[in-house]
């Protein structure tokens, strides 16, 4: 017998080469996408980026002004047809996309910037090792004593301490050398006396006690601090001062004004001289204020001006066989690209609009005015995908009078308040910051007495919720901070 044939209707989402290529850029950071780009551009002729046209108009421009012959009109002259090279646009003509323009968000205002904000070229900073070592040449250390210094110095992490300790030291140096530990011990002694004092020491109770010996001995509490740092360091850091005391059976104010003379040591000495560049946020978006509402605009300097190539575009026309289909393809991949990016664009555009509608009173007032917000009610809003919403709010950056946020900042779960609406994570959090920044530092608001407060002003917050909050801000309990004080 025969099976019966059964027939099935299903819905399958089957996602087009053009539409991944689109949702990948959408998710692409501002540098990332900038590297994407390049790359692709490298493997396809037909896409070039706006500031190349620009050189290339530029070198043109200078080889007409000056008496010598161009490249092109030497390689005219000496070709066998006696053809010029004169390249059409072959009827393809597209420009660079450029995000400035009224074209993208023409609604939104202008977000261009004039040329005075070029930032200052800053030189190289010095880093620990070089400011050592220029000290050390200074220094009337034996050949003998400048080689095992510079290998102390090579050897010292970012804050400026002997992390592998001095057997490995000793053997980093040459054999013949014939070097011992205690050989090595002298020679970090010294380095420990150069700018910043206390580089090369081992831990940090070595890094504050050096520090500590560079004082005048008249120094007020300066051996109090000293017997601090080598027996009682663990209660310093607790800020335990009643039991410091009781420790060194001392009064607590003499403990008292020993540690603050402790805390103004550099724990980290080799910091200051940490030659990592810093990296700045450049936002994707601005946000203005325009009379009474809120503009949105694209920061034109964080949008990729892609174009086609003209030169090979002509050349489409005359070409043959696979040489043509290749280069229609490459043309065809690269119009999908710039209408992926002008997508990309948009859509960045939109959600920030929607963003910037829901949370003009924090813009306005502050964090203790930010409304609840969830992906689902932007995407209401604008049509998408709660999915699409959370790609384009990931690691994009709007600039505000109040600063620069990432997109997702902007978003927060609601606690109820007592007239039945909401109060944002946010806003709470600002509410209990400024709580305890007016408290009284000699009885410390603690979590119940906060939530009441928050409770008395018509937000809903248990005490294991401003719990979270508080730890979240990485603002200690009330009895830490009633020690701190």
């Amino acid at each position: 017998m025969k099976p019966a044939l059964q027939f099935r209707l299903h819905q399958q989402l089957t996602l087009t080469p053009q539409l991944q290529q689109a949702i990948r850029l959408l998710q692409l950071s501002q540098l990332e996408l900038e590297a994407e780009l390049r790359q692709i551009a490298e493997s396809n002729p037909l896409l070039e980026f706006a500031e190349e046209v620009e050189d290339e108009e530029a070198i043109e421009d200078a080889a007409a002004e000056s008496d010598y012959p161009s490249v092109e009109a030497v390689a005219a002259t000496g070709s066998d047809d006696g053809e010029a090279s004169d390249w059409s646009d072959g009827g393809v003509a597209e420009t660079p996309i450029d995000f400035s323009s009224s074209s993208v968000g023409s609604n939104s205002g202008s977000g261009t910037r004039g040329d005075e904000d070029f930032e200052p070229q800053n030189a190289v900073p010095e880093t620990l090792q070089q400011h050592l070592l220029w000290q050390l040449n200074l220094a009337s250390f034996t050949p003998r004593q400048h080689l095992i210094a510079t290998v102390l110095i090579d050897a010292l992490n970012p804050a400026g301490y002997l992390a592998e300790g001095l057997e490995a030291i000793l053997a980093a140096l040459p054999a013949d050398l014939d070097a011992s530990i205690a050989e090595i011990e002298g020679v970090r002694r010294c380095l420990q006396g150069f700018d910043p004092a206390g580089v090369a020491s081992l831990d940090l109770r070595d890094c504050l006690r050096v520090q500590l010996e560079q004082f005048d001995p008249d120094t007020p509490q300066r051996d109090l601090a000293l017997r601090i740092v080598d027996t009682e360091l663990e209660l310093l850091a607790r800020n335990d001062i009643a039991r410091l005391a009781r420790r060194l059976r001392t009064d607590e104010n003499d403990v008292a004004d020993a540690a603050v003379l402790i805390r103004s040591l550099d724990p980290r000495p080799g910091a200051a001289l940490d030659a990592t560049p810093v990296e700045y946020v450049a936002p994707d978006v601005y946000a203005l204020r325009d009379g009474t509402r809120w503009r949105v605009s694209l920061n034109p300097d964080a949008q990729p001006r892609l174009g086609l190539n003209q030169h090979y575009c002509g050349l489409i026309a005359q070409a043959r066989g696979e040489d043509a289909s290749w280069m229609r393809g490459q043309l065809q991949e690269a119009r999908w690209l710039i209408k992926s990016l002008e997508s990309r664009a948009e859509t960045l555009l939109k959600v920030a609009e929607a963003i910037v509608r829901r949370q003009s009173a924090f813009l306005d007032y502050g964090p203790e005015a930010m409304h609840p917000l969830v992906l689902r009610e932007v995407a209401e809003e604008v049509g998408m995908h709660e999915s699409t919403i959370s790609r384009v709010t990931t690691r994009k950056y709007l600039h505000t009078p109040r600063g620069t946020f990432e997109l997702k900042y902007f978003f927060s779960s609601g606690v109820s308040t007592e007239d039945g609406g909401s109060a944002s994570a946010t806003a709470i959090q600002a509410m209990l910051r400024k709580l305890i920044e007016a408290e009284d530092v000699r009885k410390p608001l603690s979590d119940l007495a906060i939530a009441e407060e928050l409770q008395r002003k018509g937000i809903q917050v248990a005490r294991r919720t401003v719990a979270k909050y508080r730890e979240g801000l990485r603002i200690p309990t009330s009895s830490e901070r009633q020690r701190a004080g």
